[in-house]
C-alpha cells in the first residue's frame, strides 16, 4: 500500500504538468515518500505480538 501512495502522488504530480519541463522534480518526490511513510504507519500491525 505504501509503495501505491507514493506512485499515486508521483503520477498526480508530473500529469499536471507541462509536457515542456520533463522528469520528476524533487518536490513530487519528498511527497511521495512522505506519503509512503504516512500509509506504512498508518497500516503497521500494533504491538510485537504476532497477528492471529
Amino acid at each position: 500500500m505504501a509503495v501505491l501512495a507514493g506512485l499515486a502522488v508521483i503520477y498526480f504530480g508530473v500529469t499536471g504538468r507541462s509536457t515542456e519541463d520533463g522528469g520528476v522534480s524533487g518536490g513530487v518526490v519528498l511527497l511521495a515518500l512522505l506519503a509512503a511513510l504516512l500509509v506504512w504507519h498508518l497500516t503497521k500491525p500494533a504491538g510485537n505480538r504476532p497477528v492471529d
